[in-house]
């Protein structure tokens, strides 16, 4: 068995669930077993802060992190941000 962390960080707070699950879990398993409500919104996850795939395999420790859409563009807000310092 191993021991991984999955989290939903929102403005405001952050869900965490640290889950044990059998040492052939993936990234999908331990979203699964999580049940954190708003993961199906999430188009993305990340192990440890870089993206992974569904049937990434996890290890020991890993921390499984829970992606949000953007709300903005990075692009259109440093574009907005440089115009007006301009």
């Amino acid at each position: 068995m191993i021991t991984v962390e999955v989290v939903l960080a929102w403005p405001d707070r952050a869900d965490t669930r640290r889950l044990t699950l059998p040492e052939v879990a993936t990234v999908a398993d331990a979203i699964e077993a999580a049940a954190i409500d708003g993961s199906v919104e999430c188009p993305a996850v990340a192990v440890h802060g870089l993206l992974a795939r569904p049937d990434q395999m996890l290890r020991e420790g890993d921390r499984v992190e829970l992606l949000r859409p953007l709300l903005a563009d990075p692009k259109d807000n440093r574009r907005r941000r440089a115009r007006a310092g301009s």
